[in-house]
């Protein structure tokens, strides 16, 4: 919490925070406007994605389930394994280049708008407002003593709040064990305890986050807070407050000259401090709890328009605009951001566009004799590991290729499950006479005989004798 504010200005404007110090519960101000209509339809979506996922069936399986102990991850129509575990690196590392990339053009929308930390606590906020009032209603109702109505205000809030983090718990854990058969074994008492451990373990920190823990999750929790000056510049679209046109600020009567006394348009009325969620007055300046919601630029408008004053005393826009009036948006930074992120996309989704889901792994034995010969033949013998990853058997068919007449000897197609994972001995022969070099590359094409694309490559060396002992 910060200090007394003349202590603030006498140490040079440093502000002082007391990690220790309980804070004091936050009660936001219900309001209407263009930016609560656009968290609402942004959240909707994010939503309703979230909890009818898992429901969906695809191949006999739902649509996303990550299955930890097959070892498998279902997305969509993809079925991706450990070996792909190349593809979770390059997918989070193009998450935090969009991130930073979105966040040097318009600030800290992802917090405010669809992070789930906030769409969670504006779904138990509007719970808290349609089972106590708004905000002068929950502070006195907080303040009076114990009373049946207190009782059955609080008892249906924590009811609903309880009803949505379960909801919330089912579905996340939903994602790790197909969600009909987790409801249906915790209705008949035949789940897992691990399953059930994580069902109540989420209920219960979903419920304590979006519930208590709302705006410190955001302050102290959140790493973005902390390292999101760092990609901020002098363009970054942010809320501000236009100091230059609200200063200075005060109370004023309908129709006096304000202005004729030194006053701003800011009437110091606090509703855009009544109404932020994470509890800091915009009108101190840029702040790192700030997520860029936009609940005080609809108070402040909504505040403007009773006063018959001009929107946009705050305002998404720049401080370069505030200072001088115009906006940069193509700078280097951005430019830079936006470049790297559209190449890591390119590369990302051609990969993900070419992926076979086969695996062929082969291994030449390393005995004593590297090579053998056998009549009028030079053999190597060679260990193939094939991953079926794909959701269905195959039957797979193995082909070699080099620079001289190479075959297969002692092999015949066939057939491997899905997520099954085969090994076989192969050995491959070439005529003595035809083989000029001691090691010559050889190259193995392992192909489904029902599925010509499902095909891959793998190249190896093939050792023969020094020409002397031909």
């Amino acid at each position: 919490m910060s200090q007394d504010p003349a202590s603030d200005e006498s140490q040079g404007g440093v502000r002082y925070i007391n990690l220790y110090e309980a804070e004091d519960k936050v009660y936001t101000r219900r309001i209407t406007g263009f930016y609560q209509k656009l968290r609402r339809y942004t959240g909707l979506p994010l939503i309703a994605g979230f909890l009818l996922m898992p429901w969906f069936i695809i191949d006999g399986r739902p649509a996303m389930l990550f299955d930890l102990p097959e070892r498998k991850f279902h997305i969509l129509c993809t079925t991706f394994w450990p070996q792909d575990g190349m593809y979770l690196a390059w997918l989070l590392i193009i998450a935090a280049f969009m991130l930073f990339t979105v966040t040097v053009l318009v600030g800290r929308v992802w917090c405010g708008f669809t992070c789930p930390q906030t769409v969670w606590t504006q779904m138990y906020i509007w719970v808290e407002y349609l089972c106590q009032g708004d905000r002068n209603k929950r502070i006195k109702l907080d303040a009076a003593p114990m009373s049946l109505e207190k009782f059955w205000r609080k008892g249906a809030t924590y009811t609903l709040w309880l009803l949505i983090a379960l909801i919330t718990a089912l579905t996340f854990v939903g994602y790790f064990v197909p969600i009909r058969e987790l409801i249906s074994e915790l209705v008949t008492f035949n789940a897992s305890l691990m399953a059930a451990f994580w069902v109540v373990f989420f209920t219960l920190a979903t419920f304590t986050n979006a519930g208590f823990m709302r705006q410190q999750v955001c302050k102290y929790m959140c790493p973005y807070a902390r390292f999101q000056a760092v990609m901020y510049d002098r363009d970054t679209l942010t809320v501000f407050y236009d100091y230059v046109r609200g200063e200075k600020r005060g109370p004023r009567k309908a129709g006096e000259d304000y202005k004729a006394q030194g006053k701003g348009d800011c009437i110091d009325c606090s509703w855009c401090v009544q109404v932020c969620p994470v509890d800091i007055d915009i009108r101190d300046g840029m702040q790192s709890e700030c997520i860029d919601c936009g609940l005080c630029v609809d108070a402040c408008n909504t505040v403007m328009d009773k006063m018959q004053y001009p929107r946009g005393l705050i305002r998404f826009t720049t401080e370069d605009n505030i200072k001088h009036g115009k906006t940069h948006v193509l700078r280097p930074r951005f430019i830079g951001y936006l470049v790297v992120l559209l190449v890591m996309v390119s590369v990302f989704v051609y990969n993900i566009s070419t992926r076979t889901p086969l695996g062929v792994e082969v291994l030449r034995d390393r005995g004593v004799r590297m090579y053998r010969i056998s009549g009028k033949d030079v053999q190597n013998v060679y260990t193939l590991k094939i991953n079926n990853m794909d959701s269905r058997a195959h039957q797979y068919h193995i082909e070699v290729d080099g620079d001289f007449d190479f075959r297969l000897q002692g092999y015949r197609p066939l057939t491997i499950e899905s997520g099954e994972i085969f090994t076989i001995p192969v050995r491959v022969a070439v005529a003595r006479e035809q083989l000029t070099e001691v090691k010559t590359g050889v190259s193995f094409t392992v192909t489904a005989q029902d599925n010509a694309k499902l095909t891959t490559e793998h190249e190896t060396s093939f050792i023969g004798p020094q020409l002397r002992d031909f």
